[in-house]
């Protein structure tokens, strides 16, 4: 499993959180397909995150899905528990939608779970509320979050948010991720790296996990070397340094 400790002590432990990619939301045939909804921004992804899912493979990074069904009974809509709903969950309450255990609900077959890999099955927008994700990544020593997946704005967003307030570093991968409104997207990417953590590409992201790499392979000296590996980064993204916090929890 891929882990880097820096001189401070502390570790870095990324996992991959791919959201949503179902065929309910992303194929032909699948209910938002039915329902004349525009997912062609949701399956020009799919190669970015196959492309993705096979690079952390390769780096021994844990791979997490989530799944957001619905029960065909209907006993877990939205409306059973809100009074004021928006007209843009209305799709929801036309015909049930990625209905646990079909095929409307499962993970697209180019982006398939495989048997080392964890499913998470939730029921809001969340891959945290009410699931085993939390208690999963805690077995794994995971702290920080790789996201990518639909809708940026919504699922893979409330997920990153809710992470980071529950104490994991947090990435999202701006090119393995989509939205329905492009403009929703742009803001969600604006807001994570603003307020949360990082966004960068998936070329960016291998060249991070490569320079962790070599750090852990001892290729490279951070204290000869920071410039190039830390300091750099964190001018790159705008980033607080850790290290100082390491001193602030020392006085």
């Amino acid at each position: 499993m891929f882990s880097v400790t820096f001189p401070s002590g502390r570790k870095v432990v990324p996992a991959l959180i791919v959201v949503d990619m179902q065929n309910g939301f992303v194929s032909k045939g699948g209910s938002y397909d039915k329902l004349g909804m525009n997912t062609l921004n949701y399956r020009q992804i799919i190669p970015n995150i196959k492309e993705l899912i096979q690079f952390c493979r390769s780096k021994e990074i844990p791979i997490f899905y989530t799944e957001a069904v619905r029960e065909d009974s209907g006993i877990d809509l939205l409306t059973r528990v809100h009074n004021f709903l928006p007209k843009s969950r209305q799709e929801r309450l036309k015909f049930p939608i990625c209905i646990r255990g079909t095929w409307d609900g499962v993970t697209i077959d180019e982006l398939k779970p495989q048997d080392e890999d964890h499913v998470v099955i939730k029921r809001r927008d969340s891959a945290f509320q009410d699931t085993e994700l939390r208690v999963w990544l805690q077995s794994e020593g995971v702290n920080l979050l790789i996201f990518a997946g639909i809708d940026t704005s919504i699922c893979v967003e409330t997920s990153l948010r809710d992470g980071f307030n529950l104490g994991y570093d947090v990435t999202l991968i701006s090119d393995a991720t989509a939205s329905g409104n492009k403009e929703h997207y742009k803001t969600t990417l604006e807001r994570v790296s603003d307020y949360y953590g990082l966004v960068m590409s998936i070329q960016r992201f291998k060249k991070a996990i490569s320079d962790l790499d070599k750090v852990r392979n001892n290729e490279v000296d951070l204290h000869n070397a920071s410039k190039t590996i830390l300091e750099s980064f964190f001018e790159e993204f705008d980033l607080l340094d850790p290290r100082t916090f390491a001193l602030a929890n020392q006085s």
